[in-house]
């Protein structure tokens, strides 16, 4: 939140921060860390959205991990992520520039999901699923939106990439394969 408000005080801020893929080319490799932590400065819904994910599913699995384990997981799953898109922006040649916390907060809900399995989801309050089922569907949705360019201002492609690197996670560091957790064995 921080942030966002110096981004509104001080506009460059962002540009200094955001994932630019030219300027990590000329040496800027700091924004595959803090692009996580800027947000759109026109639109407080793009925070809001992030930080309310990450409260409603955050708190939970830094319960269950660890605070230290949950700050390593976050920062490593959205790096990841984060570097993912920029190999793909990079030898695609595509000038997107890349803020926001959502592809670590797509890895937060794969941990959710996984350690939480039965666990109920109020999609806009009113339609309940099992969390591994809304973030599996989520994931399909980021894939289909990635595959026909729907809503193309959005980085479709590090959401899926914060999920790739969260479930990579899981299996590296926990020996935990989120599927079988998400069937509950």
């Amino acid at each position: 939140m921080l942030v966002f408000l110096a981004q509104r005080l001080i506009p460059w801020i962002t540009g200094l921060l955001a994932m630019n893929p030219y300027l990590i080319i000329e040496g800027w490799v700091w924004q595959f860390v803090t692009y996580m932590f800027v947000h759109d400065p026109r639109s407080f819904t793009h925070i809001l959205f992030n930080m309310l994910g990450l409260f409603i599913f955050g708190i939970q699995v830094e319960r269950r991990m660890g605070s230290r384990e949950f700050l390593l997981y976050y920062f490593v799953t959205g790096t990841l992520a984060g570097i993912l898109s920029f190999a793909v922006y990079h030898f695609t040649n595509s000038p997107a520039i890349l803020l926001g916390a959502s592809g670590a907060l797509f890895a937060v809900e794969l941990a959710f999901a996984a350690f939480f399995p039965d666990a109920i989801i109020y999609i806009w309050g009113i339609i309940p699923l099992r969390a591994p089922v809304m973030v599996l569907g989520f994931t399909a949705l980021e894939l289909f939106f990635s595959m026909t360019g729907i809503q193309s201002r959005v980085a479709h492609l590090t959401h899926l990439f914060g999920f790739a690197a969260g479930w990579l996670y899981f299996l590296i560091r926990f020996r935990i394969n989120p599927w079988q957790a998400f069937r509950g064995r």
